[in-house]
């Protein structure tokens, strides 16, 4: 069976998409239980330290890539389709919970380097002054 490159690079392409979408449907309360539960459970399989068939070069990697994929496909199709479209609608016009919260992330890491950069100079600072001080005692 000839590998279609179209074919990989659609499916490629459509990863990001329905990672945001997974996210957003997950932290969804009208989302029932059970779909999330499923997504969580395979999830921690693929992140997990053992690895079944990692003894194939190569190959022992992509099982592993395929099952993560598989299963947040999985997931979206188990959602009901009405709040899947409109978490669909919410990641196009960039209003989604992911979008929400990649904002509010990027705000904090501001907020912290501003933090982190006024607190250097206050260091450096007081140690110029402790510096200049002990040379003129």
């Amino acid at each position: 069976m000839p590998l279609d490159i179209s074919r990989v690079r659609a499916i490629l392409l459509e990863v990001p998409r329905h990672g945001k979408l997974a996210y957003c449907l997950l932290r969804d309360p009208r989302v029932p239980t059970p779909p999330k539960l499923a997504l969580l459970a395979s999830l921690a399989v693929v992140v997990s330290p053992i690895d079944f068939p990692g003894w194939i070069p190569i190959l022992g990697d992509f099982d592993m890539l395929a099952l993560g994929i598989l299963v947040v496909k999985v997931f979206v199709d188990a959602c009901p389709k009405a709040i899947v479209d409109e978490h669909r609608e919410a990641l196009k016009a960039g209003e989604s919970t992911f979008d929400e919260d990649v904002r509010g992330l990027i705000g904090a890491v501001r907020l912290v380097t501003r933090q982190t950069s006024s607190r250097i100079t206050e260091l450096v600072a007081g140690r110029q002054r402790s510096s200049l001080e002990d040379r003129t005692a």
